[in-house]
């Protein structure tokens, strides 16, 4: 692919168009960068409301209802609530530097598509095989979990693949409204545990046993000595103890990111997504850092149950608040929760498999896949994406057999150690980004949204996430075992490949500061935008219960 012309952008000037964009050798082709008419791609069909939703719905899930079972064995009461909250102020550093790029250029191929443009085109296009991988995987992980949720009842077939299929084929206006909803009484669920969890601590349960900070004292607490008979060291233990409970909080924490790849269905994004992060980002932390708080008060870090649970397969067994209610006396709400957590695997692969398509999409959109996946229907769902990603689900039969529940539980190792590489990416690309606005003479402070503890706020947050990504397999080498090594830590050779691969095939090269592309397709952005707004004003001034819907 040849390209003409050497002579610099004024990034500046907002009105230049796709057609008058310069070309040379470190721009990708520009057309690729532009985003296709509305007839033949995804539709702006997404309220911040919704979005924000959607984010909660496939972040919320068996990282916090179940997962923290396995942190709080490990860390201790204080070591959970420290490593969750540790974690959680990365994620919000990585939040808001998605939130920066995607407000100023919100485009429909995801992050992986600013990392084409910002970095490098073999670094998103790494980037963006490695986030579908990580889909691939999550989604049939959310789907198992309900079929053993629904077991718990029944041992019959259960039909959640084609249930969240048929969802995500309704459309975007469809799909958004459901998923609100799913994840509203999702959040009402979490509300009523976390209510349920302080009264039980207060001595509101059968037993009028009033708990406080008891499992925060020893022999349970604060902290937990995870591996000491490995080590041999309490103080080492300690540490092990808190470090595991970072790798498990990573785990719960992946999947907030999904709201870049939203951006190209978003209505008004450079309003709506800023919003919808900020939105997103403190209900999260309200839920974990709160959730595994209570958690920690209401449940020894000793108790057998617990450990026998995290052992088991996904489902009400594993949870801690049934261990929680089991301990107070509390009868029938193990099936009240039990329904809530199949409420939370399902709306989780719902988001799932509603990313998986879209970024399968963003990738054919760049020519980074197959063409066929970037076809859409009329009411503009990618459908050939979403049937291919449909077809991973069919990995959920894995877990047919004992032998293949413990395959099963390696997914757990691949997603977050995907989800770790693209945290990474988006902080790099971030990075990148702010330096080609610095070189090219344009200031923060006239962004649509300004992140703020920037630039440190990405380094910072790419830092801790590449040391814990490196070490989080630690104590499969205590002793050492071959299957849990490969799963933690194979995502890292595979983005290798990706990236290596596409590098040897283009040739392309690390898009220097001053020649990033900050004007391809934002002038159609800005017109599609403003088309939007004046629909808006024209349908007159909204009611208070209008402004009170679309602001929850």
């Amino acid at each position: 692919m040849s390209f003409e012309g050497k002579e610099k952008v004024d990034v500046s000037n907002s009105t230049v168009t796709s057609a008058e964009a310069p070309r040379d050798q470190y721009y990708v082709a520009n057309e690729a960068l532009v985003d296709p008419e509305e007839s033949k791609t995804l539709h702006r069909g997404l309220t911040a409301r919704q979005i924000s939703m959607i984010a909660l719905g496939g972040a919320v899930g068996t990282g916090l209802i179940i997962g923290s079972g396995t942190a709080l064995v490990h860390g201790g009461p204080l070591g959970l609530f420290l490593g969750y909250s540790f974690v959680g102020f990365v994620c919000y550093l990585v939040m808001v530097a998605l939130g920066e790029m995607s407000a100023y250029l919100p485009h429909k191929k995801g992050f992986p598509g600013y990392a084409t443009r910002f970095v490098d085109p073999a670094f998103g296009f790494a980037l963006g095989w490695n986030y579908l991988m990580k889909y691939v995987v999550v989604t049939p992980n959310n789907v198992n979990a309900a079929g053993v949720v629904i077991q718990y009842w029944t041992q019959k077939v259960h039909i959640a693949v084609w249930m969240v299929f048929c969802v995500n084929m309704l459309g975007i206006r469809v799909f958004g409204e459901l998923e609100f909803w799913f994840s509203s009484i999702k959040v009402v669920t979490l509300i009523g545990l976390l209510l349920m969890g302080i009264i039980i601590d207060l001595g509101g349960n059968p037993r009028h046993d009033r708990i406080g900070f008891r499992y925060w004292d020893r022999p349970y607490g604060p902290m937990g000595t995870y591996l000491k008979d490995q080590v041999h060291n309490e103080h080492l233990a300690i540490f092990l103890g808190f470090w595991s409970t970072l790798t498990n909080a990573l785990f719960a924490f992946i999947g907030t990111e999904l709201i870049g790849v939203t951006v190209g269905e978003a209505q008004a994004p450079r309003k709506n997504i800023p919003i919808a992060i900020r939105r997103t980002f403190f209900r999260i932390l309200v839920f974990y850092v709160g959730g595994v708080f209570v958690i920690g008060l209401i449940v020894p870090s000793t108790d057998q149950s617990l450990f026998v649970a995290n052992k088991s397969k996904a489902g009400a067994a594993a949870s801690p608040f049934v261990v929680a209610t089991t301990l107070a006396g509390i009868k029938v709400l193990n099936h009240i929760i039990n329904a809530a957590i199949l409420l939370f695997v399902l709306s989780a692969a719902n988001s799932d498999l509603y990313i998986g398509t879209r970024t399968l999409y963003a990738l054919a959109a760049q020519g980074q896949a197959p063409k066929i996946f970037a076809r859409v229907n009329r009411m503009g769902v990618p459908y050939p994406a979403l049937i291919f990603c449909t077809c991973f689900c069919g990995l959920v039969f894995l877990n047919v057999s004992s032998s293949s529940a413990k395959v099963f539980g390696w997914f757990v190792n691949l997603v977050s150690t995907f989800g770790a590489i693209t945290w990474m990416c988006i902080c790099y690309t971030h990075i990148r980004f702010m330096k080609a606005l610095k070189a090219q003479g344009l200031s923060r402070d006239a962004l649509p949204y300004k992140a703020p503890f920037q630039p440190w706020g990405s380094w910072f947050a790419l830092v801790a996430t590449t040391i814990i990504t490196i070490f989080k397999g630690f104590d499969t080498f205590i002793p050492f075992t071959k299957d849990t090594f490969v799963t933690s830590y194979i995502g890292i050779p595979a983005f290798a490949l990706f990236y290596g691969g596409y590098k040897l095939a283009y040739r392309s090269a690390l898009i220097p500061s001053d020649k990033v592309d900050l004007v391809t397709g934002k002038r159609e952005i800005d017109e599609e935008e403003e088309r939007f707004n004046q629909e808006q004003a024209a349908r007159g001034p909204r009611t208070w219960w209008q402004k009170l819907w679309e602001d929850m």
